[in-house]
């Protein structure tokens, strides 16, 4: 084995056992990076180098303010008037409420960007309410983490910021407009599947459609949905750049928040900042030590291999734009989006590109593949697992005994005693002769 080939695996090598061993990633790609600078006799500055050149760009400027702008809508009041206007559109379906919680998740995610903000607002609301009204708890939190994932598509979305910094001469304004239909798609596709399973559940229907109720919702939700107009027609339209338009959306968001929805004071508009820094310290350490590992990955050629040994698979399009989306969604089970994308991108665009896919394209393809990875627990916990541990924390912040005690009766689970005891999994797996 050359020297090359043993950079790449202790570069690989050590970085796999480090994610299996549950190390964060962040420190387990920095501690990849720098094992490889050593036997490369790289100086240990040029990791320091590489951590500040990664964070030191104008265009990742714009994510600070994209997550700082779905914090301040998802705590102003924004869900319930979302939710209100999905109602009043699909409401009256059959499985009404399935399909209102995916299209406030469609309208939502316009305006956080963000997978985990739609969950979090949108999930704490509709959950518990799909529940009261007979929809089963595992179908009612499948619906609403999958249908998170159109955040990640409909702009503004900060991981379309990423990859457009990561690829390189990609216009921000046409991966914001790429996202759109694709997420309009997974929409209705969500949506056909959960009609199909709604009428063979026989799940109940809403108020019938009614024109003026919707108007009524629209102009309760218009200065939240006018927010996607600043930033999407701003920048398509050549008005603003990205980061000065997500600038302009922070302080819209905040006096919307503020004046009109009057979900905010003050208080709350500290407490909203500090959950921004929160999220936005997680995205920096590993846009930085994903960046070293990129520098590396180029470093040693390894995109070049990666090429050719798919490549000497098949030379057929369909089959590498297959191995492509495995390989993504492979990723997507076991790391973060952003180091997924900053890691990825310089290894597997060149090859896309070279079987006709254009790098917007692939943004979109690389960003589904991630979020469908968001679905998939890590440590193979099982689904009934975590539908009940989410149901019982929703509960449990809602503080409503009915709901908590038919939660324990339709569920099996322990009297109310033992949730203010504490959490324990044993009692969500269900195992009714724990003492």
């Amino acid at each position: 084995m050359d020297g090359n080939s043993m950079a790449i695996f202790l570069l690989l090598g050590s970085f796999g056992p480090l994610i299996l061993l549950r190390v964060p990633i962040a420190y387990a790609v920095e501690a990849a990076s720098a094992l490889c600078c050593m036997y490369l006799k790289l100086p240990l500055t040029t990791v320091c180098q590489m951590m500040v050149k990664g964070v030191n760009s104008f265009s990742l400027m714009a994510v600070p303010f994209f997550i700082t702008m779905g914090v301040l809508m998802g705590s102003g009041g924004i869900s319930e008037k979302l939710i209100g206007l999905a109602n009043a559109l699909v409401g009256w379906m059959r499985g009404g409420m399935a399909m209102v919680n995916i299209v406030a998740s469609y309208f939502f995610g316009g305006i956080s960007g963000s997978a985990a903000a739609d969950t979090a607002s949108l999930g704490t609301i509709l959950i518990p309410m799909m529940v009261d009204q007979g929809y089963d708890a595992d179908f009612s939190t499948a619906v609403t983490i999958t249908s998170s994932c159109e955040g990640l598509l409909v702009p503004p979305s900060h991981n379309m910021i990423i990859y457009a910094t990561t690829a390189g001469s990609i216009s921000v304004g046409s991966l914001f407009l790429a996202g759109y239909i694709p997420g309009a798609v997974l929409a209705l596709s969500l949506m056909i599947g959960s009609y199909i399973i709604a009428c063979k559940r026989n799940y109940p229907k809403g108020d019938r459609f009614d024109i003026r109720v919707f108007f009524r919702e629209l102009g309760r939700s218009v200065w939240a949905l006018a927010a996607v107009l600043i930033v999407v027609v701003g920048v398509v339209a050549g008005v603003f750049t990205a980061t000065e338009s997500a600038a302009i959306a922070v302080v819209y968001s905040m006096f919307v928040s503020v004046f009109i929805y009057k979900g905010l004071d003050l208080k709350g508009v500290w407490n909203a900042l500090g959950e921004a820094l929160d999220t936005l310290a997680i995205v920096l350490i590993l846009i930085a030590t994903s960046n070293v590992f990129g520098y590396l990955l180029t470093f040693l050629r390894v995109p070049n291999l990666a090429a050719g040994v798919i490549t000497s698979i098949t030379d057929n399009p369909i089959i590498l734009v297959l191995m492509i989306n495995g390989i993504l969604l492979i990723l997507g089970c076991l790391m973060d989006m952003a180091p997924i994308i900053l890691i990825a991108t310089p290894i597997l665009l060149p090859l896309a590109q070279s079987i006709g896919i254009d790098p917007v394209q692939f943004g979109i393809i690389i960003v589904l593949n991630c979020g469908i990875g968001l679905l998939t627990p890590p440590g193979f916990c099982s689904q009934s697992r975590l539908t009940r541990g989410i149901l019982l924390l929703y509960y449990f912040i809602d503080g409503n005994d009915h709901k908590m005690r038919r939660f324990e009766r339709d569920l099996n689970c322990w009297p109310q005693e033992k949730y203010i005891r504490g959490f324990d999994w044993r009692i969500i797996d269900g195992k009714e002769n724990y003492d």
